[in-house]
């Protein structure tokens, strides 16, 4: 056995006694409230597809339809350049958004690695909550920049942070966060970060991946839920969640558009997003901009549940997003109880460190539109008797 064996082995085996070990499972119908496990049927609370789009019919029909212009975009569009259709949809999303400009990225993980390493240099602050997701935090370091972890959703320690970064002299800031926090369902204080921008001359980024197509009069997202996108500088949404397609747009100003065309790597060098993915983004752009009654079902739902695990003694956050954390402390008890729901139909996984805080283990509720309120009302009764039965209401409520 090689050196590289025996310590990846033994790094494995720390994985699994601590119950963080990770592995792969076929699914089908991954795309619906009730997905198809071992042959089992699960209700599906581990989905990011909160408005059910991602089995529409007019997507797949507009797939298929733009599939016959080719399988693939065959290199990069600054070598190759793109289809029209790729232009139309980029000009759509500008025109949704109430940009100047928007380009298009192959995901959400490539599109802030891609900004934030293009935008920022070692001589700049960065500013970036401290629940923020992952590509954002692997961007600030790639970038080099100076980088100023702010308390989760506390403007207040923001704000002594840019005092701190002013006496450094620092002359270029950049404020980043999520507008919706994927592990725990809450909202970024977008309208104090707005005034903080403007108080001390900063640039102010954000991430809608799980607001998108969720908030918004025609889902644009938090930040025209409250009516402060005419005061950032780059939105960055995903079509992966919500929109039930694949990819990642960045809109902005043109001018701020057009240096990320030239700079960001993660855009330069990757192959262009394939005919029938943006055919299927276009649909489902159009199928968000006329979803209210969607998402007035998603709000729906998610709150009768959160209400009924809340009557039961459970500890629920007072927000209402589509994304309820059931928080339990420990990995093994959280992969325990997650067991135990998939022994009574029920696909909520755990989620662990290295994705939460250790300590903070928790089972992610997530919310589609068109989850049968029947299964809904079975699993939350589901979720309360396993919940008394293991204990779980004393440690979380």
């Amino acid at each position: 056995m090689s050196d590289w064996d025996e310590c990846l082995g033994a790094e494995l085996h720390q994985l699994h006694r601590r119950g963080l070990l990770r592995s792969l499972r076929p699914v089908s119908d991954a795309a619906y409230p009730a997905l198809t496990r071992e042959g089992k049927r699960l209700i599906n609370f581990s989905s990011n597809n909160y408005l059910g789009l991602a089995g529409h019919p007019r997507i797949i029909e507009a797939e298929e339809a733009s599939a016959k212009r080719g399988a693939g975009s065959a290199a990069s569009r600054l070598i190759i350049g793109h289809d029209e259709e790729t232009g139309r949809l980029e000009r759509e999303i500008a025109e949704w958004k109430g940009t100047e400009s928007a380009l298009l990225f192959s995901n959400g993980y490539m599109a802030n690695l891609g900004v934030l390493s293009a935008l920022l240099t070692p001589g700049d602050a960065v500013f970036s909550d401290q629940l923020n997701h992952a590509s954002i935090i692997d961007g600030i370091r790639l970038s080099g920049a100076k980088k100023y972890i702010y308390r989760h959703n506390d403007p207040d320690h923001l704000e002594m942070l840019l005092k701190q970064a002013d006496r450094e002299g620092v002359k270029r800031k950049l404020i980043v966060t999520d507008t919706v926090f994927s592990m725990d369902g809450d909202l970024a204080p977008l309208k104090e970060l707005a005034e903080l921008k403007r108080r001390y001359g900063a640039a102010l980024m954000v991430d809608e991946a799980h607001g998108g197509g969720v908030y918004g009069p025609e889902g644009e997202g938090v930040t025209h839920m409250l009516e402060v996108h005419d005061r950032v500088d780059l939105q960055m949404g995903t079509f992966s969640k919500a929109f039930g397609v694949y990819g990642a747009y960045v809109a902005g100003n043109r001018k701020w558009i057009r240096y990320l065309l030239n700079t960001s790597r993660s855009l330069i060098y990757t192959t262009g997003l394939p005919p029938a993915v943006i055919g299927g983004i276009r649909a489902a752009l159009s199928l968000v901009r006329e979803g209210s009654q969607l998402r007035q079902q998603l709000f729906q739902k998610s709150s009768r549940f959160r209400e009924k695990l809340r009557e039961a003694g459970f500890s629920i956050p007072s927000h209402s997003s589509p994304i309820l954390p059931l928080v339990i402390g420990g990995a093994p008890e959280t992969l325990r109880l997650s067991e135990a729901l998939a022994e009574q139909g029920i696909h909520a996984l755990a989620i662990r460190p290295p994705t939460v805080p250790p300590g903070t283990a928790r089972i992610r509720f997530s919310f589609m539109a068109n989850h049968d309120p029947a299964d809904l009302d079975r699993c939350a009764d589901t979720v309360i008797r396993l919940g008394e039965s293991m204990g779980l209401v004393e440690q979380v409520g």
